[in-house]
C-alpha cells in the first residue's frame, strides 16, 4: 500500500515539474526566443509527449489571462483602483515576466482554472479564443462559434454546434479525438484540422498536419473518408447524395489552408470572391450589415482586410470599383 502511494506521489511530482517547466518556457516565448533558446525548447519538446501538452496548456493559460484580465471587472475577480480602471492596459501589464509568470501559471495548471475543464464554450461575434483542454490539446474558437467539450477514459469528443474552429491535437493514441457537427465527425489522434459549421452551409474540414478521418452517421457501414495534410472534405447536405458524393475530397495548397486561417489574426484574406459572398463574410465578425447593389454583386476582389473594419472595406472596394458607399446607422450601401 505504502509503495503504491509513493508511486503516486512520485508521478504527481513529475507532473508537476513538467508544469513548472512548460510555464518557464511560456514565459520565456511570451518575451522572444533567442535561436538559441528556441533550439532549446524545441529539443525539450521532442523530450516527453507530456512537455507538448503542457506547453500547450500554458501557452493558452497565458493568453486566456491576458484575455480575462483586459476585459476588466466584469470578466474578472481583480478589483482595480480607480487609478488603475483609468489607465490604458497593456498586454505586459497584464501578462507577468519571468518567474512571475512562470509561478503563476503553474499555479493556475494545478488548481485547475475552469479553462482546463470547458464543458461549454462559446464566442460572440467578434470575438476569438484559445481553449486549453485537459489532455494537452488547444482549441481556438472563431467568430460567433460553440462547442461542447466531453472528455472520457476512452475518447476526447467534441461537439462543434456552430461555427468554426481549429484544433491542434495531442497525440494520444488510446484516445481518439472527435469533432462531430450534426451527423459528420472528423476523427484524429494527433494532428491540426480545422472544422466550420456555419449555417446553412455544408460542415468542411481542412487538414493542416496529420490524419483525419471524416465519416457520417447516415452513411454507416461505409469506410470513413481518409484526409491527409493540405486535403478538405466538404459533407453534402441529405438531399444532394443522390446526384453526388456524400463527401467531396479535394487536394488544396498549404497556402489555401493559411487563407482559411487568417482570422486567428483578426483578418480575412479574399482571392477572387463576389462582392457579396465578402458582405456575407464580414456579417460573421459585426452587426454592421454590409448591402451590395445588385449591379456589383458578382463583381470579383481580392486583398486582405480586418474582420473589425467592415466600413473601411466598403470605401476599399467602393473606391476600386469606381462605386460609392453610403453609411447609415449599422448599414453600409455600396451603390454605382
Amino acid at each position: 500500500m505504502q509503495e503504491s502511494i509513493d508511486g503516486l506521489r512520485m508521478k504527481q511530482d513529475k507532473a508537476n515539474k513538467i508544469d513548472q517547466e512548460a510555464a518557464e518556457w511560456a514565459a520565456k516565448v511570451d518575451r522572444a526566443l533567442s535561436s538559441d533558446e528556441q533550439s532549446d525548447l524545441d529539443l525539450w519538446l521532442s523530450g516527453d509527449i507530456r512537455h507538448i501538452g503542457a506547453f500547450g496548456r500554458m501557452r493558452a493559460l497565458a493568453l486566456q489571462t491576458e484575455r480575462v484580465a483586459a476585459s476588466g471587472p466584469l470578466h474578472s475577480s481583480y478589483n482595480a483602483s480607480p487609478e488603475e480602471e483609468t489607465t490604458q492596459p497593456s498586454r505586459r501589464r497584464f501578462l507577468l515576466s519571468g518567474g512571475a509568470m512562470a509561478a503563476s501559471l503553474a499555479g493556475m495548471a494545478t488548481a485547475g482554472w475552469w479553462w482546463m475543464k470547458p464543458e461549454h464554450i462559446l464566442t460572440h461575434k467578434g470575438e476569438m479564443r484559445q481553449i486549453a483542454l485537459q489532455d494537452g490539446s488547444v482549441v481556438t474558437l472563431n467568430t460567433a462559434s460553440e462547442m461542447k467539450v466531453r472528455m472520457t477514459e476512452k475518447g476526447r469528443h467534441i461537439e462543434l454546434i456552430s461555427g468554426e474552429a481549429l484544433f491542434d491535437v495531442a497525440p494520444d493514441k488510446t484516445r481518439p479525438f472527435i469533432v462531430s457537427s450534426g451527423d459528420t465527425a472528423a476523427m484524429a489522434v494527433g494532428t491540426s484540422f480545422i472544422v466550420q459549421a456555419l449555417p446553412g452551409e455544408p460542415v468542411k474540414v481542412l487538414v493542416r498536419e496529420g490524419i483525419v478521418e471524416v465519416s457520417r452517421k447516415r452513411d454507416e457501414g461505409k469506410r470513413p473518408y481518409r484526409l491527409k495534410a493540405n486535403m478538405s472534405a466538404v459533407s453534402l447536405p441529405a438531399e444532394t447524395d443522390a446526384i453526388s458524393d456524400a463527401v467531396l475530397v479535394n487536394n488544396i495548397s498549404p497556402i489555401s489552408i493559411d487563407r482559411a486561417l487568417a482570422w486567428r489574426d483578426g483578418q480575412i484574406d479574399f482571392q477572387g470572391e463576389t462582392l457579396q459572398e465578402a458582405a456575407r463574410e464580414f456579417a460573421r465578425y459585426s452587426d454592421t450589415r454590409i448591402l451590395v447593389a445588385p449591379g456589383l454583386a458578382g463583381e470579383q476582389i481580392a486583398g486582405l482586410y480586418q474582420t473589425s473594419d467592415p466600413i473601411g472595406f466598403a470605401k476599399a472596394v467602393a473606391e476600386s470599383l469606381r462605386a460609392r458607399t453610403e453609411i447609415s446607422s449599422g448599414e453600409i450601401h455600396i451603390t454605382k
